[in-house]
């Protein structure tokens, strides 16, 4: 084995949980570099949610990693998966997508996606589902299930839970992983990447090219990134998320929220950064942990829009939280004349529902003009110019007509 391929899955393999299998990976590097054949890397997307986090694209960078090798992306866009709705993960079944949302969020996730990817024709290919499932006979479905037992299907630990549990399970759902590993059959993938959550579905399309005659493809599985909480899988609907599409000073201010203990799977999987180099970052008697959250920063809003838009970033944050100064711009929000409340100007200002105005008031999240609100029913009369801040980095300066 040459030395170019033993590099090749060495980087392949940073950040991964497993390789089925890592020798199998290496034997297909060295026969496509001999053939001149692009591997053909595939990655499937139910599209039940428009927008993409950062959690979503660690496996978008380990896609990118295989096209600066010279391979290709297949991208999957799962609008016939989509119908039936990925039990992965769920307690109950997931709802079934219309084709009209299903078409807006997987258009949203190619504009995003082509942050990470090379949306070129020569490095991606976008497939749809439907293409063929679409087209199956009732006698086909029966062959297809035909490639799987009960028992096995049960082995997933979210059939085998929800089955002990008494749960209802949808035979339709059965279906899914192996529409899914047929999706791997008909673009006769070489490699199929995937979170830890999508490693039955992955090895299942093994089984199925394996019965079709073809090479199976090797799966690699990549580890779910823990949110901002330090608990959860990183979310949008928990709200512990960095958005593709957030603000730099967004995208910089969330990093810093980040607990001390991920920094080193937040340098892995989101960044470049050699691992000695991470060891350095993260050893807090050799690198502070805030410095290393600057780095990151930097980073992160580097990728998604450049280094002059980090270094703003920073600054801005310096500016706000460490010496308590206002950011340069602030939204303007015009609001009418007369005496109001506090907990009327904050849903005003951003949009809260009246309890969370409350709440945040309640907690301390709330102040007007650098001062810490107490009761959000106390009354005021608002004045031109006035900052009222909710959290650490939300601010709106009043116009009153």
């Amino acid at each position: 084995m040459s030395q170019e391929i033993l590099e090749q899955v060495q980087l392949l393999k940073r950040g991964t949980v497993e390789v089925f299998t890592e020798q199998e990976l290496a034997q297909r590097l060295g026969k496509a570099g001999k053939e001149g054949r692009p591997l053909r890397v595939k990655l499937g997307m139910d599209p039940t949610a428009p927008d993409i986090h950062l959690g979503h694209t660690v496996v978008l960078r380990k896609l990118r990693q295989f096209q600066d090798m010279g391979h290709k992306a297949v991208l999957i866009i799962g609008d016939y998966t989509a119908r039936i709705g990925d039990p992965t993960g769920q307690n109950t079944t997931r709802p079934m997508l219309g084709p009209e949302q299903i078409k807006a969020n997987a258009e949203t996730y190619f504009q995003q996606a082509g942050k990470i990817l090379d949306m070129s024709p020569e490095k991606a290919e976008i497939r749809y589902n439907s293409e063929w499932l679409a087209d199956l006979k009732l006698a086909d479905i029966i062959k297809l299930t035909a490639s799987m037992t009960v028992a096995r299907m049960l082995e997933r630990d979210t059939f085998e839970l929800r089955y002990k549990k008494g749960d209802p399970i949808g035979v339709h759902e059965f279906l899914y992983p192996l529409m899914q590993g047929y999706d791997s059959v008909m673009i006769k993938s070489d490699v199929e990447l995937g979170g830890t959550d999508q490693t039955y579905n992955n090895l299942v399309g093994r089984d199925l090219q394996r019965l079709d005659g073809q090479e199976p493809q090797i799966v690699i599985t990549m580890p779910i990134l823990v949110g901002l909480d330090g608990k959860e899988k990183m979310s949008k609907s928990k709200g512990n998320y960095i958005g593709v599409t957030d603000a730099p000073k967004d995208m910089f201010g969330k990093t810093m929220s980040i607990p001390d203990e991920l920094m080193d799977n937040y340098f892995t999987l989101l960044t470049d950064v050699p691992t000695e180099k991470i060891v350095i970052l993260t050893d807090t008697s050799k690198t502070h942990p805030k410095e290393a959250k600057v780095t990151l920063g930097k980073m992160i809003v580097s990728q998604f829009y450049n280094a002059s838009a980090a270094e703003a970033a920073a600054a801005e944050f310096e500016k706000v939280f460490a010496q308590k100064q206002l950011p340069d711009e602030i939204p303007v929000i015009t609001i009418g004349p007369g005496t109001t409340t506090t907990t009327t100007i904050v849903t005003t200002c951003f949009g809260l529902s009246s309890s969370e105005a409350k709440r945040m008031v309640r907690s301390g999240g709330v102040r007007i003009d650098g001062e810490k609100a107490q009761d959000p029913n106390a009354k005021i009369t608002p004045s031109d110019g006035v900052v009222i801040q909710v959290g650490k980095r939300k601010f709106a300066r009043l116009i009153v007509k």
